[in-house]
């Protein structure tokens, strides 16, 4: 089934792609109406893009069957001092997860989600995190991801 979708490593050409497919997302995680205006955040998505991209801090897929966008994500880079379980400090964070209501359950979250990892761990990054939704969950603990019981967050 998944040979039938496009997986295209998004570039700075696919910005507006990328930003409107943010806004999407934030939307359904935060269960937000089309009315919440997201105009900051759509401003500072287009600027850590631009940036994350050039950089290579960032690396995006963008899904399409026969041109038509159908899903999306991505992996943010960062570094974190040296410990003993991971001595590099290099981590990743998987995020901006999207497949649209009617191709979902097809192998695409799963597939775009392998590509994402591959290309961290291709970077010599052990450390790959990312925050699950309720309908999410059961795709990432499949794929080997298991939930943290020792951080913490300041809100």
């Amino acid at each position: 089934m998944i040979q039938k979708f496009e997986y295209k490593k998004a570039s700075i050409e696919d910005l507006d792609e990328l930003v409107r497919t943010r806004i999407i997302v934030l939307r359904a995680a935060n269960k937000l109406s089309d009315d919440e205006d997201m105009s900051a955040v759509e401003e500072e998505s287009y600027a850590y893009y631009r940036r994350a991209l050039e950089t290579g801090e960032h690396i995006a897929y963008l899904v399409y069957d026969n041109g038509k966008f159908i899903g999306a994500g991505g992996v943010s880079f960062y570094q974190v001092m040296p410990t003993y379980h991971n001595p590099t400090g290099k981590k990743a964070y998987i995020m901006n997860m999207y497949t649209a209501p009617e191709y979902r359950r097809q192998g695409i979250a799963i597939h775009t989600l392998d590509l994402l990892v591959k290309n961290a761990k291709k970077q010599g990054v052990s450390q790959i995190a990312l925050e699950a939704t309720a309908m999410g969950r059961p795709l990432y603990e499949r794929y080997g991801f298991m939930k943290m019981e020792d951080e913490m967050e300041l809100v």
